[in-house]
């Protein structure tokens, strides 16, 4: 498919396609339903995509969990240590799952990834509705675990996960959770961001320039949060999620 695409015009593709994921990422999330087609669709095969795409989009999660210090301060360090290590651990499962997964089966499991992560996605405010429970069940740290074992075998979704997570498992304070999901959401992307980098599975000059440019979106996009109605960001996303699966599919 990109054979008859210039160079410079995949270069500007994969790049624009990073700055957009910034931007998304900071206002409504799902930046990775763009930085992970953008690179199939610029030769690079599926499984370095997948990782070359965590690369790209890890620096957001940095300034984001930089942003909700206080909250973080606010709980308890004992609880943060868990936390940390159980999506440390998850990040790394899944990285490694990802890594010993053939590129034919995961190339086969790209289109369903995408489309689960787009229902998730657009699930997300029914998913947030609520249930504040009293005090933590017993599943929040095994549920925690699986959500990070997704996250870093696939990205596409994570954000959604775990907000479900912790709203559903007693936490009020929408502040408090977004806090715990992008810190919890670095962690585990720069657990399996590395294990990538060693396996060699990343492709370092795309994955240095979307850095780059992603982390511009990404400080783009903190302005235009306070000024575009979050809806439209949403079903953009969830229409971009659609179309990639359904190319995807047809690719099959």
């Amino acid at each position: 498919m990109s054979a008859a695409w210039s160079s410079e015009a995949l270069w500007l593709l994969t790049g624009g396609a990073a700055f957009a994921a910034g931007v998304l990422n900071a206002i409504a999330g799902g930046g990775s339903f763009l930085t992970f087609p953008a690179l199939v669709f610029a030769g690079v095969p599926p499984l370095a995509a997948n990782a070359t795409s965590a690369m790209a989009v890890s620096p957001g999660y940095l300034g984001s969990t930089w942003g909700f210090r206080a909250e973080l301060k606010a709980l308890p360090k004992s609880l943060l240590r868990k936390e940390v290590t159980i999506a440390a651990l998850g990040g790394l499962i899944g990285a490694g799952l990802l890594l010993l997964t053939p590129a034919k089966v995961f190339s086969g499991l790209v289109p369903w990834l995408l489309l689960v992560a787009t229902a998730l996605f657009a699930a997300g405010p029914w998913l947030a509705k609520g249930n504040s429970g009293q005090g933590q069940p017993a599943w929040r740290l095994p549920g925690l675990l699986l959500v990070a074992v997704y996250g870093g075998y696939f990205n596409g979704g994570l954000g959604i996960l775990l907000m479900a997570l912790y709203t559903l498992t007693g936490e009020s304070r929408l502040n408090t959770v977004n806090a715990l999901k992008n810190l919890n959401s670095f962690v585990l992307s720069l657990l399996s961001v590395l294990a990538f980098a060693l396996a060699g599975a990343i492709v370092w000059p795309q994955a240095i320039w979307m850095m780059a440019l992603a982390t511009a979106g990404g400080w783009v996009g903190a302005r235009l949060a306070k000024r575009l109605p979050v809806r439209w960001v949403r079903w953009m996303v969830i229409a971009t999620g659609l179309v990639m699966s359904a190319i995807f599919f047809s690719r099959m």
